[in-house]
């Protein structure tokens, strides 16, 4: 083998090895950037529960048969074990059976942030919910004690909406949870808004004459059985709520109304819903930001 040969295998050699350092650095760095919240003892979250809701309720505190007041479930009392954590090809995976109404939420508040998650249903369903399209949601921004709203079980919060693509929405609507307001670039008929990025922005929640939902752009859903892609990005008042890539809702002015005065709702723990349901999730991470990323600042 001639000294030219060796020599330029040599050079080869050194380029494989620098490009795979590279690589590694990168894939460390993209690594340490992001938080894993999610792990086989849930040493990130807390839960709540509150009451096996049962067809026909009506927002008031449920009773028993001899009339008397349900106490709810309480606080990390993980009653008929409604969460729970499996491995899945050496990850953990969250299982929420939706049994019981009710969240598990993080420990930690954040305020600009980049979230993501992978979520796929699963195949029970109880009431209210037997007739009805499976449901959760990722409660974001999260204040104050579990219970303050209609189903008297979660936080004060903004809702970015899971839901089988079918008669009642699509994932990456959203909710009012509580007295909260946004705006959003909305088109407006006497039922509903629907988010269209080219409409003029209209306020929405409380105090407002335009109802506390809004409908996202239809995603492209994965079959059932098959994880989506989920994504929330936060920052400074606004939120994307993005479903398997594609943009479906941006929120801005995210706050809350208390004595007819809005005070801002822009930071806060993040619940993941357990309603009624089978729903799993995995590879939840968080990382903080320190802007909206470029590529979406047309949504606002």
């Amino acid at each position: 083998m001639n000294r030219k040969l060796i020599t330029n295998i040599f050079i080869f050699g050194l380029a494989v090895i620098a490009l795979y350092f590279i690589s590694c650095v990168s894939k460390k760095q993209d690594s340490d950037n992001w938080e894993q919240l999610l792990d086989k003892d849930l040493s990130k979250w807390d839960m709540y529960l509150s009451y096996e809701i049962k067809n026909g309720y009506d927002g008031k505190v449920p009773v028993d048969a001899n009339g008397d007041t349900i106490q709810p479930v309480g606080y990390n009392n993980n009653y008929k074990n409604v969460f729970s954590v499996t491995e899945e090809d050496n990850e953990p995976v969250l299982k929420v059976s939706g049994e019981v109404y009710g969240c598990v939420f993080t420990k930690a508040s954040y305020r600009n942030y980049h979230l993501k998650a992978k979520m796929k249903w699963g195949d029970k369903k109880w009431e209210p919910r037997l007739e009805k399209d499976m449901d959760s949601g990722i409660l974001y921004h999260s204040q104050g004690e579990c219970g303050m709203d209609y189903w008297r079980t979660w936080m004060l919060s903004h809702e970015f909406q899971l839901i089988q693509n079918g008669n009642e929405g699509s994932s990456g609507d959203y909710w009012c949870i509580g007295n909260t307001y946004v705006k959003v670039r909305a088109e407006k008929d006497p039922v509903k808004a629907t988010f269209n990025p080219d409409a003029p922005p209209i306020p929405l929640g409380a105090g407002t004459v335009n109802g506390h939902y809004c409908a996202a752009i239809k995603p492209d859903e994965k079959a059932h059985g098959e994880w989506n892609d989920i994504e929330l990005i936060c920052y400074e008042g606004k939120s994307l709520h993005i479903v398997n890539g594609k943009v479906v809702m941006a929120l801005s002015d995210l706050s809350y109304v208390e004595k007819d005065v809005l005070i801002p709702l822009d930071e806060g723990k993040i619940q993941l819903q357990s309603e009624a349901a089978e729903v799993f999730y995995k590879d939840i991470r968080i990382k903080n930001i320190d802007k909206m990323p470029d590529a979406y600042l047309q949504y606002f």
